[in-house]
Order: C-alpha cells, then sequence, then structure tokens
C-alpha cells in the first residue's frame, strides 16, 4: 500500500511514501506521519490519500511512523486546500503551512552530539569553535538554534562542518512533537475529611503547626467560592511554602493531583439575549433568512451604525440552538478586541478567538476545541477558514469589502471572502456577507441574482447619518510646496467638540511622524539602501524608517548629495499630527492608534477600552480607527488629507477612497445622531467626493462600473497579475519581456505590461509585472494558469534568466 502525503514544502506535487506492513492497520486519511525526504531531513506530512498503485519512475521510501491515532483534519479539508492551491496558483505544501498550527507543524532540528573520543584538549580550536566545543562538552547534546544563541550568530554551519571535520562531534536529525498539555497541580481534600463532623473535629482539636492551619482554612475558602484549588493560587492566597502544603499531605489531609488544563480561559455556557430587532432590522432579518432558501451566499448592505452586529447576533444565536457552528470573520485581529467582548456578553463560553497573536500552544487548544464541537462560534482573522470544523452551519464575512481578507505574502495569496464561499459549498454552511460600502465585484454578484441581498437603510434607533462638509484646504494660507495639517475650521470644530465633553477621531492614513526628509539645496530624498521608497521618520523612536523592507537608520543630519545640513522634514504621518495636536489643544487628552503605537497583544484592546471610558478626548490613526469600531461618544471625525486617498495608480483607488471616507464617517454620530465629518481636499470638485457628501454608495457604484466596463476590469473580467523579482534590474527587464512574448500568441489582447511597479525595488530585489485581465471563462482562466507554470519553468531553463522569480496572484486586488 502507498500514500500519497501533503508535506508543507513548496513541492510542485505531492510526493508518494509506502506503508510499512506494521503501520496500515493505524493509518487513516487526515493523520499526521513521520517522513524521510532526502538523504536526512524528517518532516510530519498529513495523509492525503491511501491506494495500490505503486508510481512509476522513482523509488518510494517508507513511512516511518504515525503520529496521530486519530485525524487531525477531515477530508472535506484537504479538498479546501487542493482547490485553494489549485485556484491561487500555489502548492499544497504551502497551504498546509498557512492551514495547520505550527506545533502541527513538525520538521526535524539538527542536533549536535558530542564525540567522547575526541576528549577534551580543545587547543587546536579557534575562539568559535572551543565555545562550542566546551558547551557540548558540559551538556553533550546542542541544538542548532542553541549553537546560534552561543555565537550570537545566525550564520553557524560552517563552524559546525569545521568541528564535524575535526570529529569533535556528530550530527543526527530528530522529529519532536511540540504541542505539550498545559498541566496545573490541583489540592483536593482526602475523602476522610469530607464529612463535615470529620473535618470539624480536625479543627477543633488542632494544636501545633499555624502556619498548615492557616494554609488549610485558605484551601477551604478556595474551595467553597472557586469549587476547585490550584496549588499556586492556593500558596498565594495564604501566603505559604510548598513544605507547608507538605506536611498537610503528609497528614493524610490534603492530597495533590496533576490535570491538563486549558491556557485560554472561557466563560460559562449559556445563551442570553436582551434585546429585540427593530422593525428595519427584522425585515433585513426576514430578507436574509429567505434568501438562504435558494442561495448559499447572501450580501446584507447596511449603512454604517445601522445594527448589523444585532443581526448577526440573532442568526447565530438561531445556529448554535440547532447545535450547529459559526464562523464569524473580520478582517483584522485590531477589530476582534470590541467585538468579542459583545458577542461573550450573549454567548458566555461557545465563543472561541483564533488569530495569529495567540501562542502556538494555544491555538493548538482552539483547534481540538474547534474539532471536538465543543466551541460553537470562532471569531478570526481569515486564518480561521482552516479550522477543522465538525459541523459548520454558518460562516459571517463582516466588512467583505476591506482588501485585509486578501492574503499577500506568502502563497497562497487567497481572498478570505471568495475561499469562504467555496468553502461552504463543501460543509454546506451559508454565508452572509456585511458591509456598508460591498466590493464592487460582491454587490454586482448581488444586484445580478447570483447572491441574495438584503437591506438596511436607516441607522439604529432612527439616528441620522452625519454630516458631511468639505474644507477647501487651497482657500488655506501656506508656504509655497507645504501641505496644510489642520485647516482654522477643523481647528475650531475640534475645540467645540472637546468642550461639549465629545469626542473626536482623526483619520490620515499614514503613519510615522515625517513621510520625506528632503535637502532644499539639491532635492536630494533620504531612501531605503534596500528599497526604492523614502525613509519616514519616526519622532518617538528618533530613527528613520523603511515601512517595506522594516530596516531602521540613524537620523540624516547631512545630505548625502551635496552635504549640506539644509534638510526639511515634508508631509506628515499620526504621530505628527498627535504632536501639532497637543500644543493646539493642550488640556485635550490626545492618544494615537496605528501599527506603531500597537505592539502587543493587548494593546489594542486597551487602547479602545480608554477611548469607549471616555479617557481620551481625540484618537488619531491610521485604517485602524476606520473599520467597524462602535463608540457612543463621538461627534467629529475629520478625514485630515482625503487627495491622499485619491492619487494611487490603481483601478480599485476611487472604490477604496469612498469606502475609507463612509467608513470613518460612520464612527460619528451613532447613538444621539449629532455628527459632523470634515473632510480636508484640494480637489472639492473631485466627482467622487460629491458621492461621499451624500453617502451614495449606489451612485458611486453605477459611475464605477461604468468606467469598469468600458476599460475591461473585475467585475467584468478576472485579473492575474505576475510579479518577476530578480537582484538585477537589466534581468528582472529582459525576463518580463521574454515571458510577454511567450504569452502573446495565445493571450495578447488580454495583456497589460510588463511595466515597473510604483516602487520599482524592495528588499534589494528589482520587480516587474505583467497584468492579465481575463474574460469571466473559468476553462480560459484554468488554461492559462497551466500555460504560466509552464511558461515559468521555460523561463527557469534560459541560463540568464534561472534566478528570477515569477510571483503569480490570481484575483489581485
Amino acid at each position: 500500500m502507498f500514500a500519497e502525503i501533503v508535506i508543507p514544502l513548496a513541492l510542485p506535487k505531492n510526493y508518494t511514501w509506502e506503508i510499512p506492513a506494521h503501520l496500515q492497520e493505524g493509518l487513516r486519511i487526515g493523520c499526521r506521519v513521520e517522513v524521510n525526504l532526502g538523504k536526512h531531513k524528517k518532516y510530519s506530512g498529513i495523509v492525503k490519500a491511501i491506494h495500490p498503485d505503486k508510481p512509476k519512475g522513482f523509488e518510494t521510501k517508507e513511512i516511518l511512523n504515525v503520529l496521530d491515532h486519530e485525524p487531525v483534519i477531515h477530508a472535506w479539508q484537504l479538498r479546501f486546500w487542493e482547490w485553494l492551491a489549485d485556484y491561487y496558483m500555489a502548492t499544497e505544501g504551502e497551504v498546509m503551512a498557512a492551514a495547520l498550527p505550527a506545533h502541527f507543524k513538525l520538521s526535524s532540528e539538527t542536533i549536535l552530539v558530542f564525540n567522547e573520543e575526541f576528549g577534551d584538549d580543545f587547543s587546536t580550536l579557534d575562539s568559535e569553535e572551543y565555545l562550542v566545543a566546551e558547551a557540548l562538552l558540559m551538556k553533550q547534546e546542542l541544538r542548532l538554534t542553541e549553537v546560534q544563541g552561543i555565537l550570537d550568530s545566525t550564520h553557524v554551519y560552517p563552524i559546525v562542518n569545521r568541528l564535524m571535520g575535526k570529529k569533535v562531534c556528530f550530527v543526527w536529525e530528530s522529529l519532536k512533537e511540540k504541542f505539550a498539555p498545559r498541566k496545573e497541580t490541583f489540592v483536593l481534600l482526602e475523602p476522610e475529611y469530607s464529612n463535615e463532623d470529620r473535618l470539624s473535629e480536625l479543627l477543633n482539636n488542632w494544636s501545633r503547626a499555624p502556619k498548615q492551619m492557616e494554609l488549610l482554612l485558605g484551601y477551604l475558602h478556595l474551595l467553597k467560592t472557586e469549587g476547585e484549588v490550584i496549588k499556586a493560587s492556593l500558596l498565594k492566597k495564604a501566603n505559604a511554602t510548598d513544605a507547608q502544603l507538605k506536611g498537610l499531605v503528609e497528614k493524610g489531609i490534603l492530597r495533590t493531583e496533576k490535570r491538563s488544563v486549558d491556557r485560554i480561559q472561557y466563560l460559562p455556557k449559556d445563551i442570553h439575549i436582551d434585546f429585540t430587532l427593530t422593525p428595519a432590522q427584522e425585515e433585513a432579518f426576514v430578507q436574509v433568512e429567505t434568501a438562504f432558501v435558494e442561495k448559499p451566499v447572501c450580501l446584507l448592505h447596511g449603512v454604517t451604525s445601522s445594527g448589523k452586529t444585532l443581526l448577526y447576533i440573532r442568526l447565530i444565536e438561531q445556529y448554535i440552538r440547532k447545535g450547529r457552528q459559526v464562523l464569524y470573520m473580520l478582517p483584522e485581529i485590531a477589530l476582534t478586541a470590541q467585538i468579542i467582548r459583545r458577542l461573550q456578553k450573549y454567548f458566555g463560553g461557545h465563543i472561541g478567538i483564533y488569530h495569529s497573536r495567540f501562542s502556538h500552544n494555544e491555538r493548538v487548544e482552539i483547534w481540538n476545541k474547534v474539532k471536538s464541537g465543543e466551541l460553537k462560534v470562532v471569531l478570526g482573522a481569515r486564518s480561521s477558514l482552516f479550522l477543522p470544523y465538525q459541523d459548520l452551519g454558518l460562516i459571517i464575512c463582516d466588512e467583505e469589502h476591506d482588501p485585509s481578507y486578501k492574503q499577500q505574502d506568502p502563497a497562497p495569496r487567497y481572498h478570505g471572502r471568495d475561499a469562504a464561499i467555496y468553502l461552504s459549498g463543501l460543509t454546506g454552511a451559508k454565508v452572509l456577507l456585511g458591509s456598508a460600502t460591498p466590493s464592487l465585484e460582491t454587490y454586482h454578484n448581488a444586484r445580478s441574482g447570483k447572491f441574495g441581498l438584503a437591506g438596511l437603510t436607516e441607522r439604529y434607533g432612527d439616528v441620522k447619518l452625519p454630516t458631511m462638509q468639505l474644507v477647501d484646504l487651497r482657500a488655506v494660507p501656506r508656504k509655497p510646496g507645504e501641505k496644510v495639517m489642520f485647516s482654522v475650521h477643523l481647528l475650531e470644530e475640534l475645540k467645540q467638540t472637546v468642550a461639549r465633553k465629545k469626542q473626536a477621531i482623526l483619520f490620515q492614513n499614514r503613519r510615522g511622524y515625517a513621510p520625506f526628509h528632503l535637502c532644499t539645496v539639491c532635492g536630494w530624498i533620504a531612501q531605503c539602501e534596500h528599497c526604492d521608497v523614502s525613509l519616514t521618520f519616526h519622532k518617538f523612536s528618533n530613527k528613520l524608517k523603511c515601512h517595506y523592507c522594516g530596516n531602521i537608520y540613524p537620523p540624516v543630519l547631512t545630505c548625502r548629495g551635496c552635504g549640506s545640513d539644509k534638510l526639511v522634514q515634508k508631509s506628515f504621518g499620526t504621530e505628527r499630527i498627535e504632536e501639532e495636536l497637543e500644543q493646539h489643544l493642550p488640556d485635550a487628552k490626545i492618544a494615537r492608534m496605528d501599527f506603531d503605537a500597537i505592539r502587543n497583544k493587548n494593546a489594542h484592546d486597551v487602547l479602545i477600552q480608554q477611548f469607549e471610558q471616555r479617557k481620551i478626548d481625540i484618537l488619531v490613526g491610521t485604517q485602524m480607527v476606520v473599520k467597524g469600531l462602535d463608540f457612543d461618544n463621538v461627534e467629529l471625525v475629520g478625514v485630515i488629507d482625503a487627495d491622499g486617498l485619491l492619487h494611487f495608480a490603481d483601478f480599485r483607488v476611487n472604490e477604496r477612497a469612498f469606502q475609507l471616507m463612509e467608513q470613518v464617517s460612520g464612527r460619528a454620530g451613532r447613538r444621539d445622531g449629532v455628527g459632523d465629518v470634515l473632510i480636508q481636499t484640494n480637489l472639492p470638485n473631485h466627482p467622487l467626493l460629491q458621492h461621499v457628501l451624500r453617502h451614495d454608495y449606489v451612485g458611486m457604484f453605477l459611475e464605477e462600473l461604468d468606467k469598469r466596463r468600458q476599460f475591461f476590469y473585475p467585475p467584468f473580467s478576472r485579473v492575474v497579475l505576475l510579479h518577476f523579482k530578480h537582484k538585477e534590474r537589466d534581468v528582472v527587464n529582459d525576463a518580463a519581456h521574454h515571458f510577454t512574448r511567450l504569452m502573446q500568441p495565445a493571450y495578447g489582447n488580454y495583456l497589460v505590461g510588463p511595466a515597473e511597479p510604483m516602487v520599482p525595488r524592495v528588499r534589494n530585489m528589482y520587480l516587474m509585472e505583467l497584468m492579465l485581465k481575463l474574460p469571466r471563462d473559468s476553462q480560459l482562466l484554468s488554461r492559462c494558469k497551466d500555460d504560466i507554470q509552464r511558461y515559468t519553468a521555460m523561463l527557469h531553463h534560459e541560463g540568464k534568466f534561472k534566478k528570477v522569480i515569477v510571483v503569480p496572484d490570481v484575483d489581485a486586488v
């Protein structure tokens, strides 16, 4: 018997291993197995298929071991992986690497073993070899990561090779299970003293060891209040020691027991719905249910603050009561903090959260709880699609328009919303897409009848939409070439808002202090050494940062071009806005929400709670403040630089700009109906801004749809974007043009490019792009993807282009 096995590597196709006779009985599809690939490397792979057909053309190796008694994934997940790999032009190994928690993806770890015969005379070794050899003598074994720590370097292979050559050590490979259940020591009362009379007699006749008595009383108090007593909590509460507890154990009064416990604490499991839907919400709810009778997907198009979340909660309640599971998807982790508190209020411990901020062990625990059906509702980012649902009934894709649902790097470059729709076909689940500003593709599908459509056109509590005003920055006095940060009108409104004890949000789509360091003498701009992009100055850390590769540089004091010290900081980011505001409004409490300010696991939640509790008057932020947050007391929203949203070379630029401005405006006046939005712009007559002023999504949609039809962009075509990368500009340029010539005969009418992208070099790799706009024909798309792979192989057979990286991105956003 043979097994097709997926291993977490980018292999073009799955490899087949032979199943030894002694493993055949226990092996099942979806189980992990230990296999050997190459000479020494071991991996844990997932069994995809078992069959009797011996592969032709190569000798199979045997499976070394079966790692699971029960499958860790379902058969439908393997079909989902296969579709993702096929549609998004990835490999199943890359999908597996993205899908499984890290502790399920084992690979062999190189271990150095000391050679006793070498002895302890290290006089022939150099200083680095000596350090490693001395550590080996003491510990006998060292992992490669430990050697890197000893030498404070990641480049340790030459040293290891020299030590092996001198017979100081040997190398072997081990495959180790990384997940370990968390253990806690519980303290229990011996059965003899569970009788109240016997316990009273013990306490009344206690004569010695007062500390032990104090510990016992502390135990009885914790037992009464919490039901179970953990050793660590008991010792802390009673201010006692291990020795005192050991004394009570030796007397036969208490005993200890180790148990596996959850790393994540869950609330009691109950359902408590304490609201009724408004007539408008009830009507939308009926529209959704009616749509689900005929169609698996429905779009809920509800204006900002219309109470879409309450409608989701009612749907979740329905599915939980049927015993089915629900996936509630959000585009970013940042949004989960506020939503989770709301859902826990209604569903308690039925709710689980899954995203990248959790530890590897925590993610394995959540994985197992979802697989067993213990967790009924999962709230998570796009990666939560990969969980092993036992009986998935509903997928809610909130803020479905958000580009964060599209994975960029590494592969698979899948779209969470579209993958959810395919997943629903495998599991029989329904999909509800929710947004105040749906993507053009989704709204087009809903209007054309492919998806169901439900509408919520009024805000919750009959609250009015905020009033929108354009502030013409052309009328604001300024120096030549200077950008205006605050108009007098915006500053005055901010002061009045704070005076009324109301709150404000300011949106600027740039983080940092100043995006440009410019020499006024020769025009030189400080740029990253590894990317063709300007460096952003971050004043808080006093560093220049590249927002593409992450490299950090010291501040520049003199021009690299002419040596002048006449450098100025141009434009502004959230950090500078925060600083300027503190000067204009010294009494206001101001905070910043962006990637730099939100660093650890709970920082975002803490900041949101402070804003909810009105400990912050003005919140300055990037797109983080735009998305789905619900604050009662926000009266004013300011869009600092609307022009920055309208000047991108992207066919979606108007759609994205409308979505961002409409979404951020929706944070204002959510409870009392008094909300103002000020949009600062140098382009007050821009057609898109007229739609924004009227909250006219449909008008924007019809106008953009007409342009998309005219220029053959989605939803009328499918876009496949090919990225070419190489460390030499001429090579990547020639490769892109050569590839285009190969594509020309069959796809000439659909090609756009090749051309350099807006940022032509990132991480020392020069870039070129080639776009294909294909008709919506699945057979043509499939043939095109096959041809791309074939032409990529042909490209790599040419010596000059061997190292050119070709990255396909299907349905690029």
